[in-house]
């Protein structure tokens, strides 16, 4: 691939395909939507990444290398939570508890063999959270990304990042699922398309517009 043509700087947002049954996946639905809209000066370009591992990672790398952006924000599905979930950390270990759409399960596997235990996001998490609030979009800070491909490609992301672009920010967005899931789901809460490309639009905006995160309180007590 060679380097974006784009006359302006660029946003990277990735979505998963769909994954363990189910026919959608509610992060490329809203994801996709935001393809080729200007926030801030900057222009989005979508992609969907495999739910699989290793491939998804390589499939953001070549994006990367593709658009150059300024940010990258991935976001994945978590059937069950409530609320957009702003994710502080990933950790070096992939244990999935089902294989991933190419039949893969690894366990106890480190991401990268080399890297540190852990990378925290470098995004403006909190100054993120209190402009969804604004919004009036149910939100928190999320200190586990799991251990499946989510965790995975969110390591993958801030690893490249460390290693070969010390300016780009990058991190991850968890978001539940949609009505039309949720109704297959007893008692699972859902979160409307709309909402959720709202919510993309605030972060993207204020990250953009924030070099430095504020200090506030986020944090869980269990």
């Amino acid at each position: 691939m060679t380097k974006s043509t784009y006359p302006m700087a660029c946003v990277l947002i990735t979505g998963f395909t769909p994954f363990d049954g189910e026919t959608i996946n509610p992060s490329w639905q809203a994801v996709q939507k935001l393809d080729d809209h200007i926030i801030m000066k900057h222009r989005v370009c979508a992609i969907e990444l495999s739910c699989e591992f290793n491939t998804s990672i390589a499939q953001l790398h070549q994006a990367i290398e593709a658009h150059n952006p300024a940010i990258v924000l991935c976001v994945g599905q978590a059937g069950g939570r409530s609320e957009i979930s702003i994710e502080r950390i990933a950790i070096n270990i992939d244990d999935a508890r089902i294989k991933d759409n190419a039949g893969k399960q690894p366990i106890d596997t480190p991401i990268a063999k080399n890297g540190p235990d852990a990378y925290f996001s470098n995004l403006p998490i909190k100054r993120m959270l209190g402009a969804l609030h604004e919004s009036d979009i149910p939100a928190a800070i999320s200190n586990t990304a799991g251990t499946y491909v989510c965790n995975h490609v969110m390591y993958g992301l801030l690893h490249y990042i460390n290693e070969n672009y010390t300016k780009m920010k990058g991190g991850f967005i968890h978001i539940p699922y949609l009505p039309s899931q949720a109704v297959h789901h007893n008692g699972a809460p859902s979160m409307s398309e709309e909402v959720v490309i709202n919510a993309l639009k605030v972060m993207i905006a204020e990250a953009l517009s924030n070099e430095r995160d504020v200090k506030i309180a986020a944090g869980t007590t269990h």
